[in-house]
């Protein structure tokens, strides 16, 4: 580290220039060349996937997606001779469009349950050859623009499904503005210099710009989801900016010691420096952990966010240094008055130049925690507990259209289908019959009338016979909605006992598939894997501290913290997105949790806690080892960290914040989650208990059998510059 801070010192100049010709080469290149975001949900083992894989290889036609066309008349039926002559062409047009494969008309008998029982609402379905993650964003284009030229009066038409949402599309709204000028404004505060506020988020600024542009070109070698390049900036533009903050505060605080800027730098780079690269490591372990999942729309994820967090972090271990150590880290420091200011602070203790009573605001809370550790750690542990209570309730499935904002087609589709027909119209099961020897004529007329018979079931479609004739496919409607647990319970009635008992009369297997089918997998199978998933980034992160800080306890106790601050946040996300709990705030709707959104903010919340462990346990180990006395140390790094871990904190929690003014719901919900998590993190687990519990532990806390001592290898993250107080300096007394 200290190499690599003098290296960028020296060569300053052309650091910063080559950071801003990479990123503009990379933006560039990756503008020319084109994103292709392809979002793979391969479930291998699951009725959904080999029942895809079967109408792949026998029947390619139904192998893909289907979408409604849902039209409804104010007055009359949809017999009326202008609806139909309105309707008619435009079915006969959307039939002609690129990857339709047919189209299946209420006029038609196929299609005659897709009108409603009053005749006011029919839809069309609209059948394309591949699944709606894997054709282009903008295939359902063409159709919206045919949907939204019909223009009949008292006539409503509405395009819904898969391949029309990923058409429309999503916007994060604001977002990315809001979360920088809320960095800005929380920088300002905490550094009261602009130039101090403005070198993090330049930082960050450089890595991010670069980070996305590599996104982008990486789509062109691996399959990564369109919502993956937000999760990236979201996750990248939090721990890219406290990175920053992390070293420019430790710089500033050496300054007031040292009063040399490139000795500054380099202390900064040795100490924080060293603890980011540690930090930074835990974020990507967490991260790339979602590989075993074994789930491939979890590794895009996974890929697009450690791209962003590795570039931030590079960039604030060779960029920022290169800024530090010229003209702008001498603006930083620079006396504002005579050069009494800066020696009329106490140096050692200067937290991030802010004024004396704000710092020791902080070290009167540190003895706060020295004189009441059992309170407060019993006070805090109780607040967490009752926050993960609503966890016990959290159900993973994928929201349906019925969240989706309601300007948009696939809303409008989506309400219109849900008024005339009900509710599951929205989410067809696909059943998939193989017909040995190509005799079934008589058991698809058996299944059909089974699969009608089923409670929970509205009707069923005639099957559709594939060309080999050994395969069949029709479509069952539930009652209830896509994402409503009476579905769930439908798909795994139908699939544990109804269907395993008519094979075992007619030798006939059939495979519930499609989409709502295919979410229901896909909840299943990340919830299996959970376990596996968790058990191995805890323990990696913890062997990972263990040989850090040479410490038993220090490992424990982060696991332990960081699994009671997940579920925590897991539990308010529960209660706000699932029951509903001051939903209406966040402009949603009662709904199931993402599949993928715990897998999600485990990893990144995993990583943003060892984060403030790390800057915390590293300051309080420094003070230890300074002064041997564990309540000294512990006072110490809580009055030396706290502003700048609730200020880091803070920037966080806005950039999060700020992604849920969009309208994709999911992405609200993982930010939402997020803050919640950074908050509870920083704010009552750093702050209050782990302080607390350390203090209660005392030496126990760094002691190591010699037996484990001995092998361990010595990695120093304290740093390797001296640091000698100048003469007449003192140190705050813990008592002061």
């Amino acid at each position: 580290m200290l190499r690599l801070a003098r290296w960028c010192m020296a060569r300053r100049g052309r650091v910063i220039v080559g950071w801003v010709v990479v990123a503009v080469l990379a933006t560039v290149v990756a503008h020319a060349v084109g994103p292709n975001y392809v979002t793979v949900y391969s479930l291998p083992g699951t009725q959904t996937q080999r029942a895809h894989d079967l109408l792949a290889k026998q029947f390619s036609a139904q192998s893909g997606d289907a979408d409604a066309i849902v039209f409804h008349v104010s007055r009359g039926t949809i017999d009326s001779p202008a609806v139909r002559s309105s309707i008619a062409p435009l079915l006969a047009r959307v039939a002609a469009l690129p990857h339709v494969t047919g189209v299946v008309s209420p006029y038609s008998i196929p299609g005659a349950v897709q009108v409603s029982r009053n005749r006011m609402t029919a839809f069309a379905t609209v059948n394309y050859d591949k699944p709606a993650n894997v054709l282009p964003s903008d295939t359902g284009k063409p159709l919206l623009d045919m949907v939204n030229a019909v223009r009949v009066p008292g006539l409503e038409v509405s395009a819904g499904g898969q391949v029309v949402e990923a058409a429309e599309g999503f916007n994060v709204g604001p977002a990315t503005e809001v979360g920088v000028v809320a960095a800005l404004f929380i920088l300002l505060i905490t550094f009261g210099s602009l130039s101090a506020a403005g070198m993090p988020l330049i930082t960050a600024g450089l890595g991010l710009i670069t980070g996305v542009a590599l996104i982008g070109l990486a789509t062109r070698v691996t399959n990564l989801s369109n919502i993956a390049p937000d999760l990236a900036l979201m996750i990248g533009l939090g721990v890219g900016v406290d990175y920053s903050l992390f070293i420019v505060t430790r710089f500033r605080e050496n300054y007031l010691e040292f009063g040399d800027v490139e000795r500054s730098v380099v202390a900064a780079m040795d100490t924080s420096g060293r603890a980011i690269l540690l930090a930074g490591a835990t974020v990507v372990i967490a991260l790339l952990g979602m590989f075993a999942t074994g789930v491939a729309f979890m590794y895009g994820l996974a890929i697009a966010a450690v791209i962003a967090v590795l570039l931030t972090l590079v960039a604030s271990l060779t960029l920022l240094p290169a800024l530090l150590a010229g003209r702008l880290g001498g603006r930083l420091v620079r006396p504002r008055g005579d050069g009494k200011h800066r020696l009329g602070l106490r140096r050692a203790t200067a937290m991030v130049g802010t004024a004396p009573s704000r710092r020791l605001s902080w070290r009167r809370w540190s003895e706060v925690v020295r004189a009441r550790p059992w309170r407060l750690a019993i006070a805090s542990l109780a607040l967490m507990v009752v926050l993960v209570v609503p966890v016990l309730a959290l159900r993973l499935d994928s929201s349906d259209a019925g969240n989706d904002p309601a300007n948009t087609s696939s809303r409008h589709a989506f309400d219109l289908l849900a008024q005339g027909f009900g509710p599951g119209f929205n989410g067809p099961l696909l059943l998939v019959a193989e017909l040995p020897g190509g005799r079934g004529a008589s058991a698809l007329a058996a299944l059909r009338a089974l699969a009608r018979s089923t409670p929970d079931v509205v009707t069923v479609t005639q099957p559709r016979i594939a060309p080999s004739g050994t395969l069949a496919v029709m479509e069952a409607y539930p009652d209830s909605a896509p994402q409503a647990v009476a579905t769930t319970n439908l798909v795994n009635h139908l699939r544990d006992q109804v269907l395993p008992a008519f094979q075992r009369r007619t030798g006939v297997p059939v495979l519930v598939g499609g989409f709502t089918a295919g979410s229901i997998d896909f909840s299943h199978v990340l919830s299996h894997k959970l376990p596996l998933f968790f058990g191995l980034v805890i323990l990696l992160s913890a062997l990972l501290l263990f040989v850090i800080f040479r410490s038993l306890v220090i490992p424990v106790q982060a696991a332990l913290m960081n699994l009671l601050t997940i579920a925590a946040s897991l539990g308010v996300t529960v209660a706000v997105f699932q029951k509903g709990w001051f939903a209406g705030v966040l402009g949603v709707q009662k709904g199931p949790i993402e599949a993928w959104v715990p897998v999600l903010m485990f990893a990144v919340v995993f990583g943003l806690s060892m984060d403030y462990e790390v800057f915390l346990i590293s300051r309080v180990r420094e003070e230890w080892l300074r002064r041997g006395d564990a309540s000294v140390a512990v006072a110490d790094g809580i009055a030396l960290t706290g502003r700048v871990i609730s200020a880091a904190a803070a920037i966080m929690i806005c950039v999060f914040l700020s992604f849920t003014l969009g309208n994709e719901r999911t992405l609200k919900e993982f930010g939402f989650g997020l803050a919640v998590a950074v908050f509870l993190d920083a704010i009552v687990v750093r702050c209050v208990l782990l302080p607390a519990v350390l203090e209660l532990l005392g030496p126990i806390t760094w002691r190591l059998p010699r037996w484990l001592d001995g092998p361990l290898p010595h990695i120093n993250i304290e740093g390797s510059t001296p640091r000698v107080l100048p003469e007449g300096v003192v140190l705050d007394s813990p008592g002061s």
